[in-house]
């Protein structure tokens, strides 16, 4: 199997990056808001699918990849969201299952899976100082919500991975915030740092950090950087 290494999305699409995970076989699969993309390692397109607007940020496990899909509005009180797992096949991207998950009552925006459990996590109203993640059994039957006491982020929180042992978060904002959550969902560490549109744990503390830029004609690409663990930044660039 194939190595995953930084690599640039083949072509450009019309929703910007929301996240990017791992096929299971050494591919990658890109979250292009309304475009799910499959490609090789090196970025070459395989297969991509037209899905409904917006999924957000996605993971694999057994085979399958979720990806966390709001159909309402973000970021507003409980009544405005309409917020889903979507399932599909990780080799074909043919859709095999839909989960209401109506507790993600601000918009499910990013999902992770540690290998038992699920946490889904999504929008946020201004003014509130904490966040929320809600955790999913494997056969994504809610449990709780866990209270992330992270402060205020900007539309809450957009991606997230469970890599080292720990659960990492990445936000919007200015600067962009990464969080760290232990595996029991107490916070561990905030930085600033740009993991906003997609994280990968490869392990040995070693990630790939995705990014993306609207490009001409108003559509976007995507690619994924490589990053290390740093005690005093969560993470770095490894370029830098």
């Amino acid at each position: 199997m194939p190595a995953l290494h930084a690599t640039q999305c083949e072509g450009a699409y019309p929703g910007h990056l929301q996240g990017v995970a791992t096929d299971g076989r050494g591919g990658l699969v890109w979250s292009f808001t309304e475009v799910l993309v499959k490609t090789d390692a090196d970025g070459r397109v395989v297969r991509r699918v037209d899905v409904a607007s917006h999924h957000g940020d996605l993971c694999h496990h057994a085979g399958r990849i979720y990806v966390a899909v709001n159909l309402g509005e973000f970021n507003k009180p409980a009544g405005h969201a309409d917020s889903w797992v979507y399932v599909y096949d990780a080799d074909k991207l043919t859709e095999v299952a839909r989960h209401a998950t109506p507790e993600v009552v601000h918009g499910a925006g990013g999902i992770a899976c540690d290998g038992r459990r699920f946490m889904v996590v999504g929008g946020l109203p201004g003014g509130v100082d904490e966040n929320y993640v809600y955790e999913y059994d494997e056969s994504l039957a809610f449990r709780k919500r866990h209270v992330l006491a992270s402060g205020h982020t900007l539309m809450g929180i957009q991606t997230a991975e469970f890599a080292e042992g720990s659960w990492w978060f990445g936000c919007y904002g200015v600067p962009k915030i990464l969080l760290k959550a232990d595996a029991s969902l107490a916070l561990a560490g905030k930085w600033q740092f740009d993991a906003s549109l997609g994280l990968i744990g490869l392990g040995d503390g070693r990630f790939l950090v995705a990014r993306g830029a609207r490009q001409p004609g108003g559509r976007y690409g995507g690619e994924l950087l490589p990053a290390v663990v740093d005690a005093e930044r969560g993470l770095r660039l490894s370029q830098e």
